[in-house]
């Protein structure tokens, strides 16, 4: 198996599945219950707590557990809302996730104006002409600091300047960035940053969001006091254990610069490979500042659906946008945002590698890529 669509999903760490196995089985308490096996969970979640903090640089007491990063960003927009109810704008940018993207277009629909920031060819914005565009009627800025389809990396630095300076909410989506680059939510000036544990080696359904200490999240559902009440509702004990045996191997992969240059090294490689063997194959988004594991490659004249199902009989897994709307047959929003036709977009494949992929890997999945793409070229 080639498996080549990490930002889609990771393949959970052996260790990681270890750690949740005890409690799925004899270690079920809740961790609400007053007495033994209660405490053991609740000892367990705030383990977990501590080491998702320590992969955002942030407090315990700051992490919040979710199902996902679907959940937390809506949380985080619901709750960055809710905090400036006096003020009627907010702003995100065309090439974000669906989950954000949506979640404004609600709140646009529920009365609110909603600025869509565009991205030039390279998927990059101008943090500096958005930062001076922001009023002080703005409530909330909603950014990703990694792209998932492009994995470009965007400079959030001048907008969080201004932020602070108008009082704006800052959210950060950081799911895609998260295990792929060293973070600190507090250095980089975030009030909510979203991550997601399938997206580092751990379990699906259950994901974080980090709330700055001081700021007052408003809950999207009532019912419990966990979490702090901000995510009421007894907590996936299992999943948040694995998350958290994640975060700790997440974190001490991108504190380790020879790894992450030999991830970095392989998807050039890997991409070098494709742009030679393949007549009119280009890359999508900036190539200097991206996330060390992913290349979106546009196939000209191919349709990346026809690819895909090429590629899957030979083993080899990859993508044509965003996981959430695979199903929905239609050009990823993100490329067709910077520029590109929808011909272009719906010719165009992610590669996402992980810290396990290796070499051999690497150049059976280029074979197969040469392999495929003349077959539908007839040649």
């Amino acid at each position: 198996m080639l498996y080549f669509d990490n930002n889609a999903t990771t393949r959970a760490s052996d260790d990681v599945v270890t750690a949740m196995l005890p409690f799925l089985g004899a270690k079920f308490g809740n961790p609400s219950s007053v007495h033994a096996l209660g405490d053991e969970a609740a000892d367990a979640v705030r383990a977990a707590r501590a080491s998702v903090a320590r992969l955002l640089a942030a407090r315990p007491d700051e992490i919040v557990f979710t199902s996902g990063g679907t959940e937390a960003n809506n949380l985080a927009l619901h709750s960055a809302i809710a905090a400036k109810p006096q003020r009627r704008m907010i702003v995100t940018c065309t090439t974000e996730h669906s989950s954000v993207l949506e979640k404004c277009e609600n709140a646009e629909k529920n009365g609110l104006k909603l600025m869509r920031i565009g991205v030039d060819r390279r998927g990059r914005f101008d943090a500096d002409r958005v930062a001076a565009q922001l009023t002080d009627d703005c409530a909330v800025v909603s950014l990703m600091l990694a792209n998932n389809e492009t994995g470009v990396v965007n400079d959030l630095a001048p907008i969080v300047r201004r932020c602070r300076e108008l009082g704006i909410v800052m959210h950060a989506d950081l799911v895609q960035a998260a295990g792929k680059t060293a973070l600190d939510v507090h250095a980089l000036g975030l009030d909510l940053a979203t991550i997601s544990a399938h997206k580092i080696h751990g379990p699906k359904g259950v994901g974080a969001l980090f709330v700055r200490q001081g700021f007052d999240a408003t809950p999207l559902v009532r019912g419990g006091s966990q979490e702090r009440r901000v995510r009421p509702g007894t907590e996936n004990v299992a999943a948040i254990v694995g998350f958290g045996r994640a975060a700790e191997n997440a974190r001490a992969f991108v504190h380790d610069a020879r790894a992450m240059a030999r991830v970095a090294e392989l998807r050039d490689t890997f991409e070098r490979g494709i742009l030679e063997l393949v007549p009119g194959a280009r890359v999508n988004g900036d190539t200097q500042s991206r996330i060390v594991n992913t290349t979106n490659v546009q196939f000209e004249g191919l349709e990346a659906e026809a690819l895909l199902m090429l590629f899957s009989g030979a083993g080899l897994y990859a993508s044509a946008g965003s996981a959430c709307h695979a199903q929905a047959r239609r050009p990823s929003h993100v490329l067709v945002a910077m520029g590109l036709t929808e011909s272009e977009a719906a010719a165009s494949v992610r590669f996402s590698l992980s810290r396990e992929t290796i070499a051999e890997e690497v150049a059976e999945a280029s074979a197969v890529v040469k392999s495929a793409t003349a077959d539908l070229h007839g040649t």
